[in-house]
């Protein structure tokens, strides 16, 4: 199963999406009744186990964004490589060998909240021209565009680079507070759980840029009639997002959400039920060998 998750995770790049392994692993290696948490260098899921008294709620925003033929996604990555490059030579290490942040963190062996630390100290928040991302490195353009940036991203001429390593490395750490908090169960566990999962939309949103007007408005009105926390899942630009619930308050939430999106547009209408619906974890992908 881990080896078919590496191998679908490989092929999605054959399209030209430099994306990760995370839709892929959790959809070979999930398991009934628990949650995952999904790490890489080696691939490995951990159970995490989910708090009762909580629904899991999945909306569509009904707006579709396809990463391959769009550079959005793509752009992301090269910024994030490009932050990665930029704090590995400020610290003195191989940065061309170098391609995500998480390498840094693991090369300087530091935690999270050290590596936030570091991006304030090295990275400023304004854009970089190419130019400026040229003379750090001490490359030329062409280098650049050659040995670091993906084909549907040679000609952009700015990238966030503060604003995309300070997204990935806190939202690690929130991924991090949400499996402690289910361990250790506190009383307020879903109060804190939703206050994670909101914080995470919002530097989704204001940091990492991958929401959209509709996914905004989605969001709100989950908030509004009743979810705990609420925020997109997947790539984003369109999609999905996902509210935890309190159980007792989860028919009103759904007839709520239901009439205030889905019933005041023509075309969300025709695809409301299959758009709105409660989940729990259920079992992945099976492999069947024959006798």
């Amino acid at each position: 199963q881990v080896e078919l998750a590496e191998i679908c995770t490989k092929s999605e790049r054959y399209i030209g999406t430099e994306g990760g392994g995370m839709d892929q692993s959790i959809s070979f290696l999930a398991e009934e009744g628990t949650a995952k948490l999904i790490e890489f260098s080696p691939l490995r899921a951990t159970d995490v186990r989910l708090p009762s008294g909580a629904a899991f709620v999945i909306a569509n925003s009904c707006v579709e964004m396809n990463k391959a033929a769009t550079s959005h996604y793509n752009i992301r990555v090269m910024e994030c490589r490009l932050a990665t490059k930029l704090l590995s030579k400020s610290k003195g290490l191989d940065w061309k060998k170098m391609l995500r942040l998480h390498d840094v963190q693991t090369k300087l062996g530091v935690s999270l909240e050290e590596m936030l630390t570091i991006v304030e100290e090295v990275l400023h928040p304004e854009p970089y021209s190419t130019e400026e991302i040229c003379k750090c490195l001490g490359i030329s353009l062409e280098e650049l565009r050659s040995q670091i940036l993906s084909q549907n991203t040679q000609d952009v001429s700015t990238f966030k680079l503060y604003q995309r390593a300070k997204h990935v490395y806190s939202e690690a750490a929130r991924v991090l507070e949400f499996k402690k908090i289910c361990n250790e169960a506190p009383a307020n566990a879903i109060q804190l759980l939703g206050e994670l999962m909101n914080q995470s939309y919002i530097s989704c949103r204001e940091m990492y840029e991958c929401s959209c007007p509709e996914l905004d408005r989605l969001v709100d009105i989950c908030l509004q009639f009743g979810a705990i926390g609420s925020r997109l899942t997947g790539a984003g630009w369109g999609g999905c997002t996902v509210s935890m619930v309190p159980t007792d308050k989860l028919n009103t939430f759904l007839k709520n959400v239901k009439k205030a999106y889905y019933q005041t547009n023509i075309q969300r209408l025709a695809l409301e039920n299959n758009s709105l619906f409660a989940t729990k974890p259920g079992r992945g992908a099976l492999v069947f060998v024959e006798a």
